[in-house]
């Protein structure tokens, strides 16, 4: 490690900060639950009433000492701040309790740190965690400090703060480089399935709504899903097939947060990319949770930071379980059109009703007619028919095949195009829907 500071431990005391500014001020609930992502044991929760924060500590001095104290009677290892603190106050603090502070940030950092699986996901949790640091290096290893003055000391040297910063540097400048190449893989992966016109649905959501369980439903995949923050770092694609609609890709992404660090942000670009570039996102929300209404608030924020708030949204009311008299349904808009499917990930129930919603959704241009194949087309024919697109077939005088099809628009482009030849050429007789 670059520099010297007080060993961290999973003995915790958890420091929430009331009446602070509506806008800044956090959940407790909440914080307990990141603490408990992270692995600490918590041994204290205090709560501090502060309407001004202070320079030096965010807190007053004779709270300081009171969980200095406490730090020592509970012989505690590490003090958790919801809130976020600067960098002197963060040394300040430490000096004073004798022990590893950590603010919210940190907090967030290192339950990420932990459940990064894949390659990708370690590199953008590093990336996050070194731009972090780079702002919290003290004078440590003065032992080592070549520029002082005296007869022998003198030197052109530079010092080890100045060493570390370096390090930081060029590690950080590496790591955005592969990342930058991740993104240029994920963008090439994009315009491949644009090219085969497989439309792309992300799931996004706040930490623990469910989106996980849902994935692994709709999917039949086996994605790590637990109860607990930040279950899910690492995206996952899977091909999904939809009745009337075709294939689709649904994306599983990074659950947001209240105040997700802007680092965090940053660092995930690549794998929040996933979300911007959907035809069409499933925000995952927990209809149990009583604060739901400022977790859609803040899912929304963060797709502003990513340049995804314009893109449709379907609003998934999961966990109806635990609700009483709710059944799975499906809510629409003025003009018919889905808008929120209520269901439960957990066991099931209303699943085929959010397939039925996206593929009514993805399929606003669904071509449904009759259409002449000359005998010569007998190939085409047969992949209509294994698309399962062919409702009725008969045949006329000529002896061309007359096809009632439904399928989507995109779709129907696509295979008649490798012919050579435009849908209207086939055309017998159609009805949009």
């Amino acid at each position: 490690m670059f520099f010297e500071r007080p060993g961290g431990g999973e003995r915790a005391i958890l420091v929430h900060l009331e009446g602070q500014d509506p806008e800044a001020r956090e959940d407790p609930q909440e914080f307990l639950e990141l603490a408990r992502s992270a692995g600490a044991d918590t041994v204290a929760f205090v709560s501090v009433s502060r309407h001004q924060p202070t320079a030096k500590y965010l807190i007053g001095s004779g709270k300081v000492d009171e969980l200095h104290d406490l730090v020592r009677a509970e012989q505690a290892e590490l003090v958790i701040f919801n809130h976020t603190l600067t960098p002197s106050q963060e040394r300040n603090l430490e000096r004073a309790f004798e022990c590893r502070v950590l603010d919210r940030t940190g907090l967030i950092l290192d339950i990420f740190a932990q459940r990064a699986r894949t390659h990708e996901g370690k590199l953008q949790v590093e990336l996050a965690q070194l731009e972090h640091m780079s702002t919290r290096l003290v004078r440590g290893w003065t032992h080592l400090e070549r520029q002082k003055g005296g007869i022998g000391l003198r030197g052109p040297g530079e010092t080890q703060l100045e060493t570390d910063r370096r390090l930081l540097r060029v590690r950080i400048r590496q790591i955005k480089q592969r990342l930058e190449k991740v993104r240029s893989q994920r963008e090439q992966a994009r315009r491949g399935r644009k090219r085969a016109d497989i439309p792309a649905v992300s799931l996004v959501g706040y930490t623990n709504a469910g989106k996980s369980t849902l994935f692994n439903s709709l999917t039949s995949s086996e994605v790590y899903a637990a109860d607990q923050l930040f279950a899910t770092l690492d995206p996952t694609l899977r091909r999904l097939e939809l009745d009337d609609l075709g294939p689709i890709v649904l994306a599983d992404t990074v659950g947001f947060i209240r105040h997700l660090p802007h680092k965090l942000v940053e660092a995930f670009r690549a794998t929040l990319e996933e979300s911007a570039n959907a035809d069409l996102l499933l925000h995952v929300i927990d209809a149990h949770e009583p604060e739901r209404m400022a977790q859609i608030e803040q899912v929304l924020a963060v797709l502003g930071e990513i340049g995804a708030e314009g893109l449709p949204m379907l609003e998934v009311y999961n966990k109806v379980d635990l609700l009483e008299s709710v059944e799975p349904h499906i809510q629409r808009d003025e003009e018919g059109k889905p808008e929120r499917v209520w269901l439960s990930a957990r066991d099931g129930s209303g699943l085929e009703l959010l397939e039925q919603a996206v593929a009514e959704l993805l399929g606003d241009d669904l071509f449904v007619g009759t259409l002449r194949l000359p005998q010569r087309f007998g190939r085409l024919r047969a992949q209509f028919f294994a698309l399962g697109a062919v409702q009725t077939e008969e045949h006329n005088e000529a002896g061309d095949a007359l096809l009632a099809v439904r399928l989507p628009r995109v779709e129907l482009n696509r295979l008649v195009s490798r012919e050579g030849w435009q849908p209207s050429e086939f055309l017998e007789q159609h009805t949009l829907q």
